[in-house]
């Protein structure tokens, strides 16, 4: 892997790609980090290194509380048979990452990915509920259920729109109640 370089040429440290011409796909690694406690604002880029960087991610420390480990039992890129155990951000903690990232981007595949694991976690919303419940005294967590309430549970904000429009290409009120629903169930159950 080598370091990438951004749309203008200049070496990006915190986001790396695979450097082997034998390999036909371009991979891809971002290295992220939680904001520090120096208390320094404003920055996207944590220098650690003369040759490494990663981009700082406000809520990321919930990727460490909220976590899971799952089998990778799979062939590497290079047709190798390997089975690894590793963990990945648990629900919660994935839902307020993506909530957050809507607010900082607002990109439709943020809030569908939010929206994708209120549908199809566990056996429901309980499930992402009991995730949550470990992060709340976080100000990241109380943060995105903020972003929720402002951006998800009416069909005509932004939430419900933006899903719709990823999955469909335009609005759909049927969806866009979907979403309200599931988002309206999920605040309903964290405030019981």
């Amino acid at each position: 892997f080598k370091a990438d370089v951004n749309e203008k040429g200049h070496l990006t440290r915190q986001r790396w790609v695979l450097n082997d011409e034998n390999f036909p796909h371009k991979i891809m690694i971002d290295f992220l980090i939680p904001p520090s406690l120096d208390g320094k604002k404003g920055r996207r880029v944590q220098h650690l290194q003369s040759d490494f960087a990663a981009t700082i991610i406000s809520g990321l420390q919930m990727a460490f509380i909220d976590q899971e480990k799952i089998v990778l039992n799979e062939y590497t890129i290079y047709g190798e048979k390997a089975e690894r155990t590793i963990c990945v951000c648990g629900a919660g903690a994935y839902l307020v990452l993506k909530a957050l990232a809507f607010r900082n981007r607002g990109e439709n595949k943020d809030a569908y990915d939010l929206y994708y694991v209120l549908r199809n976690y566990g056996s429901g919303i309980g499930d992402v509920v009991e995730k949550l419940k470990p992060l709340l005294a976080d100000s990241d967590t109380q943060k995105a259920l903020e972003i929720l309430k402002e951006d998800f549970v009416d069909i005509d904000s932004l939430g419900p729109i933006r899903i719709a429009k990823f999955i469909t290409g335009i609005r759909d009120e049927n969806i866009q109640a979907d979403v309200v629903g599931f988002v309206s169930s999920l605040l309903f159950l964290l405030e019981g």
